[in-house]
């Protein structure tokens, strides 16, 4: 089959969970035989690779502000497909890109929408961005063949408010083994420091996990990695609520390196909040990482009973101190969690849209409406 794969700033994978999908499913698919597109964002550093892994890459601008800079390169990318072969299935990432979607069924170009989490939820939004993004929900409903869905809280929700079916498709959980001296290279020791990893958004709550750790008794020091483009201010709101025993990295683009972070940290601090399964939680299960999450559906979903929930800076504070008192349960908890992601698997997954893939493109032609998009009366409310 020929498939492209529109909407994410493209691969290598350096940025966040479309990315790392991409590469890993697309990676996989192109190994199975399949001619796969990817349409990557440019970014200075010289010339843009043609090819990885297998797949085609084509690379194309984007506006860079923080409103635009998605909607500009897919509309550019759809441009590109609709006048550039004729793929037999289309993978369009994040729901926000729905208004480009009847372009593609014009072509009569079977495509499958990876609606992600409810970003009309995100703290970093206005009102109007609120808005547009739950029009972009209602326009994925009308105009995509397939709905995907990371997570059961956002299968729940479409079938909720739409009553519109999706094809649950996590992410994969890879497996790391700790070594300790890629973290003392750091000087850092292993198993000896908290750790944070996310872009410092609201919705991921950094500052709240810093805050609450800030009031806890521990010896031990937090690490965070990350940062944010267009977040000075929140930015600024992380690093007033630390103390001296926080440690901050900025971001870590060197993915072995931050592989073992997770794999020698203590605990993992988890506090994305609207983003369905996120890859950052699954590495550290992968890694046997013991991790204290934000607590919602998303989260509680993966890390099952290997997690311990927290919605405040005063449960941080808490957990950071039964944490140091419990090391032996901290260790049980991270076998557990290594359990854990024995059920999210790459191969799986990409098998999982090689299937969608092959049901898009059997069905030549798209074959109809989902259904008009509007709110159930239910989901209204």
């Amino acid at each position: 089959m020929r498939i492209a794969m529109i909407g994410t700033r493209g691969v290598p994978a350096r940025y966040g969970g479309f990315e790392t999908c991409v590469e890993e499913v697309g990676s996989r698919l192109a190994k199975a035989g399949h001619e796969v597109t990817v349409y990557c964002r440019s970014a200075a550093g010289g010339p843009a690779p043609d090819w990885h892994k297998g797949m085609r890459l084509v690379t194309l601008p984007a506006l860079r502000r923080r409103a635009l800079e998605t909607l500009s390169h897919t509309f550019l990318s759809v441009a590109h497909v609709v006048t550039h072969g004729r793929p037999d299935a289309v993978l369009v990432f994040n729901a926000a890109n729905a208004p480009f979607l009847p372009a593609l069924r014009l072509r009569r170009l079977p495509v499958a929408t990876h609606v992600d989490g409810l970003e009309w939820q995100r703290g970093k939004w206005g009102p109007r961005a609120q808005q547009y993004y739950r029009v972009a929900e209602s326009m994925s409903v009308r105009w995509s063949d397939a709905l995907i869905a990371d997570a059961t809280g956002i299968a729940d929700y479409y079938t909720s408010e739409f009553g519109a079916p999706t094809r649950l498709i996590s992410y994969g959980a890879p497996r790391v083994s700790a070594r300790p001296d890629e973290v003392s290279s750091l000087g850092l020791r292993p198993t000896g420091y908290h750790l944070v990893v996310a872009r410092f958004e609201r919705e991921n709550h950094v500052a709240e996990i810093v805050r609450g750790y800030a009031r806890s008794g521990t010896t031990t020091p937090l690490v965070v990695v990350g940062g944010a483009p267009y977040g000075a201010r929140y930015t600024a709101e992380v690093h007033e609520a630390a103390d001296d025993r926080v440690r901050f990295l900025g971001s870590v683009w060197d993915q072995d390196l931050l592989d073992q972070l997770y794999a020698n940290a203590f605990v993992y601090w988890h506090g994305h909040s609207v983003g369905g399964t996120n890859p950052s939680l699954l590495r550290a299960i992968g890694a046997g990482a013991a991790t204290n999450a934000f607590d919602v559906s998303f989260n509680r979903e993966v890390l099952g009973g290997s997690g311990r929930y927290w919605n405040g800076p005063d449960d941080v504070a808490r957990l950071v101190d039964e944490a140091d008192g419990q090391p032996a349960e901290i260790r049980a908890r991270g076998e557990l969690a290594l359990a854990e992601a024995d059920r999210y698997d790459w191969d799986e997954v990409a098998a999982a849209y090689d299937r969608l893939c092959r049901d898009l493109a059997d069905g030549g032609s798209p074959r109809g409406h989902r259904g008009s998009g509007r709110r159930t009366r239910e989901g209204a409310q």
